[in-house]
């Protein structure tokens, strides 16, 4: 165990998961099957850029299934997090509370617009066929 690793632990965080591949979506679910819990998750509190949210509606992408490469998703205790979120706070980086790890007999749960729905683990990223897609509509009008 790393002196970094201790530190975190000592401070709350339980998980941490990279939102790389197939975004948030993927990031989540694979946190909640790693840990053998639930998940209650308010996509409208996920924070997102208004660049990426254009460029994804552009591509039809959703943008919380697409790798969201430098966003780290935290688990922490519910005691911990006003202290994380000070601290990242401090460092100018944005972040916010999105929901709750669950009992695992609860499912991985979303809410959006005020639906419920299962969350499922995207299983590929929607950017590389909405980029090939792209492509072959510039090749077919001779861009």
């Amino acid at each position: 165990m790393t002196a970094i690793t201790v530190g975190v632990r000592q401070n709350g965080v339980t998980a941490m998961h990279d939102a790389t591949e197939c975004g948030v979506w993927g990031g989540l679910y694979e946190i909640a099957r790693a840990s053998c819990t639930g998940m209650a998750v308010d996509r409208d509190a996920i924070p997102l850029a208004p660049a990426a949210a254009r460029l994804c509606a552009r591509f039809g992408i959703d943008p919380y299934a697409a790798i969201s490469e430098g966003t780290l998703i935290i688990t922490a205790g519910p005691d911990s997090v006003p202290a994380i979120l000070a601290r990242l706070a401090a460092k100018g980086i944005a972040a916010a509370v999105i929901g709750e790890v669950t009992e695992k007999a609860r499912g991985i749960k979303v809410t959006e617009s005020g639906r419920q729905r299962e969350l499922a683990h995207p299983v590929t990223d929607p950017f590389w066929p909405a980029f090939a897609a792209a492509m072959e509509r510039e090749k077919a009008s001779g861009i």
